[in-house]
Order: C-alpha cells, then sequence, then structure tokens
C-alpha cells in the first residue's frame, strides 16, 4: 500500500490564485495530436518554481511524468522531450530548479529539505489535475525521469516518495561525495565548473516574483551558505573533510537507497570523469537488492562529452514508462544490460560509429576475471613540488569525444618523466575485451606518510609506444599511513574495451592528474605489483546478430548462394588493394574518385575525380564553394570513405587509419588546442599522442615556421586568430611529412604573414616534399603554387602547371635574381617592340608591342638584366573565371 503525504496546506490556495495565471499555448508540431503547454510559477515555501505543464490528446486521465533537468539548466531545456512524451499519451510536469531559470530560492544540491520536497509538492499538484491517473486519492501514477542534477532527483524523489511508480535516471551519481571526493582526493576540475555554474549570477525572475535572500557569499551565487562555505574550504586545502563528506552525502541519493523500490532504468556514460559507470553499478545493485526490476544501459557520451544517444534513449525511457506507468505489458523495454561499442567510422562524417552488446542480466563490474600478470619490479618517482605540472587525462568537453575513438585506437593523455610508475603485461596472445573494473594489489610506501596516486590502464599497441588510454579516465585513491610499505587493493575505472591480439596492458600509477588535487608538498612514492591485474570480461555480453530474413531459412539453397555474393562483396570493400610499387615515389594518385551527398541517389560531392601529384609541386585546388574541395581532402585524409574510385598515397590504398597516413600532414577546417596550455605545450602533447619517438617530431623546424616568437609559451586561449592558425600549421608539419594539407592556410593572416606562408609552402615543397594548398586567394595560389587542379561541381575542370592553365598572352613576367633600379627599367620599357615596363613583386611586367620574345631575351641579357626567368603572364583570376564559367579572359 503506498503511503499518503500529509496535505500541503497552502496547495488549495495557491491554485485557486494560479488557475488564472496559466498560460495555455500550443506548441509547434509536425504531427497530430497538439501539444498544449500550460506556465505557471508556484509559490512554494521558500521560493517559488518557474513549471510548464504538457498535454496533447482527448479528455482521458493518462500517467504523468516529471521531467527535471541538468545541473545549470532550466525546464527550457528538456521542452522537446516532454512534448514526445506528451504526444506519446503522458501529462508531463517540468520545472526549473531552485536557483537557475526563472526560479527563486538557494540552490541546494537536491537537498531532501528543499529541492526534494518540491518534487513531493509537485506531484501532490499533478494529484489535483483531472487528466492525471490516480492510484487512488492523492496518488498519482507518476515516473520521474532527468539527466545528471534532473537524474539524481529522480532517485531521490523515489526514495522519499512512494507514490513515485518508475524512474529512469541518466548520467548522474549515487553519492556525491563519491564523485567529488572519490577516495579522499578532491576533484577539483569537475567541482570548480560546478559550483563555478552555480555561481555564474542570479538568474532571471519572473515579472512580479521577488527575489529569494542573496548568498552570504558573492563568490558562491545562489549556493546556500553551508554548500558555499564546504566547496570554499575543501577547494583552499584540496583535501575534503569528514564534515564536507557528511553535507554531500546526506543529499545523494545512496542515503536513502534502501527506500528505493521502483522499477528503474539506468542510463550512464562510459565517457564520464564526474559520474563514472561505478555509480550506476552502485545504484543497480541496491535497487535490485530491493526487489525493484532494473535495467542498465551504458551508453557512449557522458559529462567530458561524446555522443548521448539522444534519440535512442528517449524511445527506451518512453517504453520504460509504458510498460511500468501505462502498464503495456508488451512494450519493449530492451535487455538487462545494454552497453554501446564503436563499431568503426562513418564514411560520411567521420564519426565513430556504434554497436550494441547486450546480455539478459546486469553482469556488474567484475564478471568473468581473468588474471593478466605485470613485470613486478618496484618503481620510483615523485611528486612535484606544487603537484606540477599534472598528468592529463579526461578533460571535459574533450574526452568524451575522444573516448568514443578509443577503440579505433585513438586517445589523449600525458604522464610526465618522473611522476608515474608502468607496469606492462606481455602481449596477449588473444583479443580480450574489458568489461567492468580491473582490480589491483599494490605495495606503496612514501617519505611523506601519505601517497595520492591515479591508476589507469593502457592499451598499448605492437611497437609498445602507441596506448591508448579507455574513455580517458583514472582512478584517484589516497593512501594514509605509508612511511612503511602498505598494501592495498585499487580498484582501477570501470570501462567497456577491446584488447587486440599482440597489444598489452600497461598500468600506470601517477603522482598528478589535471582534474584532481594532489599534496604540494614535494614527495617520492615506491610502488610494486603485489597481484595480477584482474581483469572482468563479462562473457555474456555480445553483440547481438541481426535477425535472418524468411527467405534465407525458406530457401535455403538461395540463401546460401546470396551469402556467398555477399561475403564476397564485402572482403572486396574492406581488404585494401595491394601497394602498387610503380607508384610507391608519386605522394598522390587519385582515380575516378566519386562521392554522393549524404542521403542522395544522383547528386555528387565529388564525381569521376582524377590527377595526379608529383613530389617537389606545390598544388593549388581550385574551385568556388560547394565545388568538392574540402569533401576530397577529407577521403584523402581517410575520414571519409569514397562511393567510388581510390586513392593512393605512395602507393598504399587509403582507408581510415591506413599507416601510410603517418607521412601525410594535415591542416583541414581548423584545430583544436587546449586553450589553458601554451602554443609549446599544445604542439608537446599532440605529438605524444602520436605515439611516434619526440626525436621524429622536428619541433624545432615547425616553430620557427610558425613564427610565433615568445608567443609560444603564453596559453593559447590569448592567441589572435592569426596565431592561431600559425600554430594549427606548425602542428601540421610535425614530423616533416612527405604530404602536406593545407586547406585554406592564410585564414586570418595578415599580408605580411600571407606572405610568410607563401615562403613557407615553397620551401617546404623544394626540399623534395609535397604541399596541396586548397584557397580562395587566387593571387597567392598563382605566386605560390607549382600546379593546379581546378574543380567545378564536384568534377574535374582542368589540371596542370601554373603557366599552362593561366596560357599565352601580350604580357611577359620578367623574374629576377635581385630588384632592378628605375632607370634600368626604363631602358627596358624603351626597348623596339615593347610597349610598357613596370616593376612587380619578383620581377618585371612587360606589355610586348610586337616585339618578338626570344629576341627581347637577348635584348635584355645584353642590358645586363639579372634575369632567372621569362614567360607569359596571365592573371590567374582570368583564367580560372573562364574555367569555371564565371567570366572571361
Amino acid at each position: 500500500m503506498k503511503l499518503r503525504l500529509p496535505r500541503w496546506t497552502a496547495l488549495a490556495a495557491v491554485l485557486a490564485v494560479l488557475a488564472g495565471g496559466g498560460t495555455w499555448v500550443a506548441a509547434a508540431s509536425d504531427r497530430p495530436p497538439p501539444v498544449h503547454r500550460a506556465d505557471r510559477v508556484l509559490d512554494l515555501p521558500g521560493a517559488r518554481i518557474d513549471t510548464s505543464y504538457y498535454t496533447a490528446g482527448g479528455d482521458g486521465r493518462r500517467p504523468a511524468v516529471l521531467l527535471g533537468h541538468g545541473f545549470g539548466g532550466s525546464k527550457d531545456d528538456v521542452r522537446e522531450q516532454a512534448e514526445k512524451l506528451a504526444r506519446d499519451g503522458y501529462a508531463v510536469l517540468t520545472w526549473s530548479a531552485r536557483g537557475f531559470g526563472r526560479s527563486t530560492g538557494r540552490i541546494g544540491l537536491n537537498d531532501p529539505a528543499h529541492e526534494v520536497q518540491d518534487v513531493r509538492r509537485l506531484i501532490d499538484w499533478l494529484a489535483e489535475r483531472p487528466e492525471v491517473r490516480l492510484d487512488k486519492a492523492g496518488d498519482p501514477r507518476v515516473g520521474v525521469t532527468g539527466a545528471s542534477y534532473g537524474g539524481a532527483i529522480s532517485l531521490l524523489a523515489a526514495g522519499y516518495d512512494t507514490r513515485v511508480d518508475a524512474i529512469a535516471p541518466q548520467i548522474t551519481y549515487w553519492n556525491l561525495a563519491d564523485a567529488l571526493f572519490p577516495e579522499g582526493v578532491f576533484k577539483k576540475l569537475w567541482s570548480g565548473i560546478f559550483f563555478s555554474t552555480g555561481s555564474a549570477g542570479a538568474p532571471g525572475v519572473p515579472s512580479g516574483v521577488p527575489a529569494a535572500p542573496a548568498s552570504a557569499s558573492p563568490a558562491c551565487g545562489r549556493f546556500t551558505d553551508e554548500l558555499c562555505a564546504m566547496y570554499q574550504r575543501v577547494a583552499v586545502t584540496g583535501k575534503p573533510d569528514a564534515a564536507a563528506r557528511a553535507l554531500l552525502e546526506a543529499r545523494s541519493p545512496s542515503a536513502v537507497g534502501a527506500r528505493i523500490k521502483t522499477p528503474a532504468l539506468i542510463v550512464q556514460g562510459q565517457a564520464d570523469s564526474l559520474f563514472p559507470l561505478s555509480h550506476a553499478d552502485a545504484m543497480a545493485r541496491t535497487i535490485a537488492a530491493n526487489g525493484a526490476p532494473v535495467a542498465v544501459d551504458w551508453i557512449a557520451g557522458g559529462h567530458d562529452g561524446g555522443d548521448r544517444e539522444t534519440d535512442r534513449v528517449e524511445a527506451r525511457i518512453g517504453a520504460w514508462f509504458d510498460r511500468h506507468l501505462k502498464g503495456e505489458a508488451n512494450a519493449d523495454t530492451g535487455p538487462a544490460f545494454r552497453v554501446s561499442r564503436a563499431g568503426g567510422v562513418d564514411s560520411t562524417d567521420g564519426q565513430a560509429m556504434l554497436r550494441g552488446a547486450t546480455s539478459d542480466r546486469y553482469p556488474g563490474l567484475s564478471a568473468g576475471p581473468r588474471a593478466v600478470e605485470l613485470a613486478g619490479r618496484p618503481r620510483t618517482f615523485a611528486n612535484p613540488a606544487g603537484a606540477n605540472p599534472p598528468a592529463i587525462s579526461a578533460v571535459p568537453g574533450v574526452g568524451g569525444a575522444l573516448g568514443s575513438f578509443s577503440a579505433l585506437g585513438v586517445g589523449l593523455s600525458l604522464d610526465f618523466p618522473g611522476q608515474h610508475a608502468a607496469f606492462d603485461s606481455r602481449p596477449l596472445t588473444e583479443p580480450l575485451h574489458l568489461t567492468g573494473s580491473p582490480t589491483v594489489r599494490v605495495e606503496v610506501a612514501s617519505d611523506s606518510g601519505e601517497a595520492v596516486l591515479f591508476g589507469k590502464v593502457y592499451d598499448v599497441g605492437p611497437d609498445g609506444r602507441q596506448q591508448v588510454l579507455p574513455a580517458q579516465l583514472v582512478a584517484p585513491v589516497r593512501i594514509e599511513g605509508v612511511h612503511k610499505a602498505r598494501t592495498v587493493d585499487l580498484t582501477l575505472p570501470a570501462v567497456d574495451h577491446r584488447i587486440e591480439a599482440g597489444h598489452r596492458l600497461r598500468l600506470v600509477l601517477a603522482s598528478t592528474d589535471l582534474g584532481y588535487a594532489s599534496p604540494a608538498a614535494p614527495a617520492t612514492y615506491t610502488v610494486t605489483p603485489k597481484s595480477a591485474l584482474t581483469v572482468p570480461t563479462a562473457p555474456a555480453v555480445r553483440t547481438q546478430a541481426a535477425a535472418l530474413p524468411w527467405w534465407v531459412w525458406g530457401l535455403p539453397a538461395a540463401g546460401a548462394l546470396i551469402a556467398a555474393a555477399l561475403l564476397l562483396t564485402a572482403r572486396r570493400r574492406t581488404v585494401a588493394p595491394a601497394p602498387d610499387p610503380e607508384l610507391a615515389s608519386v605522394p598522390l594518385q587519385i582515380t575516378g574518385l566519386t562521392k554522393k551527398y549524404r542521403g542522395a541517389t544522383d547528386r555528387y560531392a565529388v564525381r569521376d575525380l582524377s590527377f595526379r601529384v608529383e613530389q617537389g609541386q606545390v598544388l593549388g585546388l581550385l574551385g568556388p564553394n560547394g565545388a568538392g574541395k574540402t569533401t576530397t581532402l577529407r577521403m584523402l585524409m581517410g575520414l571519409i570513405t569514397p562511393d567510388d574510385g581510390e586513392i593512393r598515397v605512395f602507393g598504399q590504398a587509403i582507408r581510415p587509419g591506413a599507416p601510410v597516413l603517418s607521412r601525410v600532414g594535415a591542416f583541414v577546417e581548423g584545430a583544436g588546442f587546449l586553450p589553458h596550455l601554451s602554443g609549446r605545450d599544445n604542439l608537446d602533447l599532440y605529438w605524444k599522442a602520436t605515439g611516434r619517438p619526440a626525436e621524429d617530431a622536428h619541433i624545432e623546424e615547425a616553430l620557427q615556421i610558425a613564427g610565433l616568437g615568445d608567443a609560444l609559451a603564453r596559453a593559447v586561449r590569448t592567441y589572435s586568430q592569426g596565431m592561431r592558425q600559425r600554430l594549427a600549421i606548425a602542428q601540421a608539419m610535425l614530423g616533416l611529412p612527405d604530404l602536406l594539407i593545407l586547406d585554406e592556410p592564410t585564414n586570418g593572416l595578415d599580408p605580411p604573414q600571407i606572405r610568410e606562408m607563401r615562403d613557407v609552402m615553397i620551401r617546404y615543397a623544394a626540399g623534395g616534399r609535397t604541399v596541396i594548398v586548397s584557397s580562395h586567394l587566387l593571387s597567392e595560389v598563382e605566386q605560390s603554387c607549382t600546379h593546379l587542379v581546378v574543380m567545378d561541381r564536384g568534377r574535374l575542370v582542368q589540371a596542370g602547371p601554373v603557366a599552362e592553365i593561366t596560357g599565352a598572352g601580350e604580357t611577359l613576367l620578367v623574374t629576377l635574381a635581385g630588384e632592378l633600379a628605375e632607370p634600368l627599367v626604363e631602358k627596358i620599357g624603351a626597348l623596339p617592340g615593347v610597349g610598357s615596363a613596370a616593376r612587380t613583386e619578383g620581377g618585371v611586367l612587360l606589355r610586348l608591342d610586337g616585339a618578338d620574345p626570344t629576341a627581347l631575351i637577348g635584348e635584355l641579357v645584353r642590358l645586363d638584366v639579372p634575369l632567372t626567368g621569362v614567360g607569359p603572364h596571365r592573371r590567374l583570376e582570368d583564367a580560372f573565371l573562364t574555367l569555371i564559367g564565371g567570366g572571361s579572359a
């Protein structure tokens, strides 16, 4: 039997006052039924809460859904999901939590005495609505969902109010103290973001609504005084205390975990260093132990970024509510456990493709353990003074995108020499799929008596240098009482990652990490592994094969033939062609390259494109907007797969991740840098991420090309656009690649910098390397490029040397070894058959008036003109416009 909450004594009066204040509007929709939204401000104790109520369809009663928002957001963030749920037959109530959006009050981090009570009163409000289905008087049929901050309130609502019938928390926390102070270590980066978001200034207040009292500390914005004092205390010391933990634990779902007996769909992010998968594990185990149905879904993205799989997740939440709120027994709520895994790269946009792996039961974080032995001699390393420079693992907003590609061998992490210990396994003899939290026992000693360590497990390639940190995650731990060696058990981050045969596992214990606070005093740590690395493999979790069509099993012979044909076709598509030894010295040959627009049957971005580039050339790729230049460059770099044709670089066919791409440097559509690091540090970090030896970077040559001078030591966030552009081009030149691709390299550069960039390209190719440059500055292309490829509407218009494309004319360009004095220029202009002579950059322009070019050369030699070349001169702009039909020469 459900417990009825005491009647909120002021509810009837408030509803009477506000009934006329609700504004009903028809929300835009491209399909029936229309959604109606009513906006109301509810006057609750200590705050006025801004709400929106969504309904659609007829007058019958329906279940209700409370939809919460993330931290720093408002009810407006979830409007689209609310409208979808309303169309699906739910009465949906959204609200802006205290201190956010247009709601007043102070932020209490889902304080049971305030934010949780607000939700209970919202349930009271729903119980009074004539559209809402009731289980009994005062008890609406209601579910609660939301992400992050809203996800936690769904769990807390279920723990504090037995009227809640189903929940679907997303990427949220179980114990907020464990999230911000994991294993006694202060998560300073995320905590700073958390508190600065809530301190960004007072949110807007509806007209006529008095503001809540301002916080006692302006530095903490709308946080309550006790939270403000707690954060400032921990941020100063860098070490959480017992009072701080107790304060956050009291506001956490874990505090009422034994009371949560509500069907729960738990959605958690793999790319999430704020609320990692261990929080979802604790939720699932506790709620299942209470006897409630539980399903767990590990999505690809999370608070660090990446793909949140919004459409799929919202559809699954809808099905979950259909089963547990509407009572639809045939609603497909999905498997008990699902994890999204990278399944290659989308050929159209270069993004990681996802595929699901499932199990009919949640495996937890330790299923299918496998022991992997590690090299075990003691290692000694330092915690530097001030804990600086810190190692880098997850970076909010960046790590998620990289984490999505970790299964494809891409990652970003940095451990400084002398600040970590590494222990490698032997190369694996067969693939291993890690699903869960690895564990290891180590012996730790510190000359300071305590150690703060950051544990991580790398996937190390066969060459021993390239390493990937799955999901960019680390596990911090504070170990005290270690003046003498002490043995401790470490639980490492929960991830889902496949390690290929031939790869090794590398356990790293570092003394610092960018996201966390380490002791400021220098110390020396010694660690020794005392056990094998135990790796959970969750063997019951398998990628589900697609069901076979009926005609395959109905017509076995035909099915076998079709399967064989498909297999042969797939092999032709996926197996790279053999290298062509005759093209081993050719930087680039493109043959019949074709790419259709995504979803189109007869619209082409690139169509039947063929051309060849030789060593030492600077090739200009020209064409109007939409000509297919960038699409061609992205296919050349393996980011997009062509529909037809092939690209060969030094005889090797290009595929995503092709080894020959290591000989290609590229600057296409800008480059992303970590804004808080200096220009030099960004270049160092980028090169370390490639896993190649430091001596191969040729970083000093690249820095000389960049010409940033003292700015290299400054944070990138202080750079102008032109400085960022030059740094990005220097990054592309790291390693001095044999083929350099530059897309609009002069964007953001002033005229002197443009001239410098022109010289850079010419010098770069003069060393026997090749440059391909796409630019809209035709005058620069004309002066810097030796050859051109002109494209229009995806097709090749013309290719060849610049002089051949510009063609002959009545103007000659005389290039010189030095600058001519004006009197000598006048003498040239007075020669028979010369109409005029004018100095120009790099030489003299001669307009002919009947002179024979061959005889003219002799006259110039007689005048001691230091000529280096004579050729026809016609502006590239004229030729370009003629070729694409935009004008005439």
